[in-house]
């Protein structure tokens, strides 16, 4: 199965560490991370029962770091988009979709939960490759912590053994890069870019590209560039080493 961390960002309540620990072993996840959680007590350790293990090796690392490792990272929201034409919340997937999206990945993927009041960001939900939401009765859809982890973690139990290798995300991001300065080369309106990347990130980031076909996309937009500006195809004559060739610009600038 895929590497499945469970991160919960900025958690304010250790209980609920402790019991999203206890519900994650449950299931058989053992990877969790925290992201400047409150400090973890002793009601921590007693709601996580027989999972102190997974209370231990958690991870406490920042947001950047979970970013910069995981070559699929999940938002998990209450909040979602009504409408296509806002795209930080759509499109969106319960749990179970989420399963069938995910289960032939290699590679880590990690799983955001927000804050107990008021979730995660903007920044972070636009950031995310996948949104994902737990359908919940309109009459108290807001969900405890722990419960939330839970019915994830049910959903996403005993995934099969991996098929796809998937890119690794510092690859990935040369791609939104490179998209992003494709963007400034066919005069891309300004006041759509965040939006355009937004969606681009989403519909790629569901794809789950391996290095072939992202480094095919790079020599996509390359062979595209040497039409807007045929000097450029002087200097990348031969049409080979795409993804090396744009670290290399992207390390001089």
């Amino acid at each position: 199965m895929p590497e499945i961390d469970i991160v919960l960002v900025e958690p304010l309540y250790d209980g609920n560490v402790g019991f999203a620990a206890r519900v994650m072993k449950n299931f058989g996840f053992t990877r969790l991370v925290l992201i400047n959680p409150c400090k973890l007590g002793e009601e921590a350790k007693g709601r996580a029962s027989h999972a102190q293990d997974v209370l231990k090796s958690a991870d406490v690392c920042t947001i950047e770091d979970v970013f910069a490792r995981s070559n699929i990272v999940i938002a998990t929201t209450g909040e979602v988009s009504k409408s296509v034409c806002h795209a930080m919340r759509m499109p969106f997937y319960s749990p179970k979709e989420l399963r069938e999206r995910i289960k032939d990945v290699d590679g880590r993927i990690s799983i955001l939960f927000g804050r107990e009041n008021w979730g995660l960001n903007n920044e972070e939900v636009k950031r995310s490759d996948i949104i994902c939401t737990i359908p919940t009765h309109e009459m108290y859809p807001i969900l405890n912590l722990s419960h939330a982890v839970g019915v994830v973690c049910y959903e996403l139990a005993n995934l099969p053994l991996p098929e796809i290798r998937l890119a690794p995300p510092q690859d990935m991001e040369y791609l939104y890069r490179h998209i992003d300065r494709y963007l400034d080369e066919i005069h891309h309106p300004d006041f759509k870019r965040e939006n355009t990347m937004v969606l681009l990130r989403r519909v790629l980031g569901r794809c789950n590209l391996t290095i072939r076909e992202m480094s095919t996309l790079h020599g996509l937009l390359r062979r595209s560039e040497w039409h807007i500006d045929p000097a450029l195809l002087d200097r990348d004559r031969t049409g080979t080493g795409n993804l090396t060739e744009f670290r290399e610009d992207e390390e001089k600038r």
